[in-house]
């Protein structure tokens, strides 16, 4: 396969895992921006656990990341994303059950469930980058991480017009419009076509599998690890807590939704040039710019609550995100071999969103104990150490390079 054939082969499956992200994808945006909030009205006076049904969704995209990728290896990819969309529908019939019932803890597993479902899209960037030739991992990923733009729109627009549809049973409507989403996921994925081995022909690729533990020992995919959890866990730690404290401030859940589709769109639309630009100027300054978002995020919340504050710090928040999480993704997309990439990427998400489970847990109760100030008070030692960590690798390995 010449280079340009591979490179167009490689555009077109990440355009369509892009758009199937953008639909299924949707799922996300409604779980983060409703799950607290209807945790909250389901609890009764102790409202420390109104996030618990978020954290379950992360839970779920924790415990999916393992088995998500064991299927999409022994069935395909096709198949073991359209699997995936399956199982995002039933969370979202279980959800829709749960707020019927007004039961909290079955809504929770419903949100876990969905999660189970997002640990196949998450997968979506690792299949771009795997179908791609070495130069265009980086902007397949963005291709793939694209698709969010539409994802920002679509799953608070869906949250507005869906929450009161099935009243007086708040927020059903919402849930019960997954089904929707992942039946025309399924239906974009249908026209995927892989072919094994696609993503490259170099010699190194067919070499045998090397034990786990040597691969992640490398300090590239040490730091990128590292580097992934501490900007995504941030993420969903600030992000969980902000639609609690903007209803707390007393603005609408419309306004707090719309600050969330602001922030989703941040946290996508870089994507269109961030595999550019980590070509041109190298992906430890790309993730270390993402940080330095980060922290500038957490300066704005600290400023003040006045509505355009909540919304500028979640745009900030979410393209911090962006330059953070992509060039982690990219670092350690470049520690394995194709053999080895199952086990790698599996192991890679079950970290990584074990420990964004476990921040959107934190989320709700370091809310409730101190208040909005101290969710953004953590960026700044949470960034320095990933900060610290790329220095580092700068310059004591920065001869190791991709396998």
């Amino acid at each position: 396969m010449t280079d340009a054939v591979a490179e167009r082969e490689a555009r077109r499956t990440a355009i369509i895992l892009a758009s199937s992200q953008a639909i299924v994808g949707s799922a996300a945006p409604i779980a983060i921006s409703l799950g607290g909030l209807a945790g909250f009205y389901l609890l009764g006076a102790d409202k420390s656990l109104a996030t618990a049904p978020v954290t379950g969704f992360n839970v779920g995209v924790a415990l999916g990341a393992l088995p998500a990728a064991a299927i999409i290896k022994a069935f395909g990819q096709k198949n073991g994303f359209q699997l995936g969309t399956s199982i995002t529908a039933l969370g979202g019939l279980v959800a829709t059950f749960a707020l019927y019932q007004s039961a909290f803890w079955l809504f929770a597993f419903g949100l876990l469930i969905i999660g189970l479902g997002g640990a196949f899209v998450q997968q979506f960037r690792f299949a771009a980058a795997d179908n791609a030739p070495p130069e265009f991992k980086a902007r397949a990923i963005s291709f793939v991480l694209a698709g969010g733009i539409i994802t920002a729109i679509l799953g608070p627009q869906i949250v507005i017009h869906t929450r009161e549809l099935l009243a007086p049973v708040m927020f059903a409507g919402s849930f019960a419009s997954i089904l929707v989403l992942a039946a025309v996921g399924a239906l974009i994925l249908s026209f995927l076509r892989v072919r094994p081995h696609a993503a490259s022909t170099h010699g190194a690729d067919h070499a045998a599998a090397r034990p786990l533990g040597k691969i992640v020992s490398q300090p590239r995919f040490i730091v990128g690890l590292g580097c992934a959890v501490g900007a995504y866990a941030l993420m969903s730690f600030v992000m969980t807590g902000a639609p609690l404290a903007m209803v707390g401030c007393g603005f609408s859940p419309d306004d707090a939704t719309l600050g969330i589709s602001w922030h989703v769109m941040a946290m996508f639309g870089p994507s269109f040039f961030t595999g550019r630009l980590i070509h041109r100027f190298g992906v430890e300054r790309i993730m270390a710019f993402g940080l330095m978002l980060l922290m500038l995020c957490g300066v704005v919340a600290l400023s003040g609550i006045a509505l355009w504050q909540f919304w500028s710090a979640l745009i900030l928040l979410g393209l911090g995100w962006n330059f953070g999480f992509i060039g982690a993704t990219a670092m350690v997309a470049a520690t394995y071999r194709p053999s080895e990439k199952g086990k790698v990427q599996g192991l890679h998400d079950f970290v990584l969103f074990g420990s964004v489970a476990f921040a959107s847990l934190m989320s709700g109760a370091v809310y409730n104990a101190w208040g909005w100030e101290m969710l953004n008070w953590i960026i700044f030692p949470v960034t320095m150490v990933c900060f610290v960590a790329l220095l580092v690798l700068r310059t004591r390995h920065g001869h190791i390079r991709a396998i």
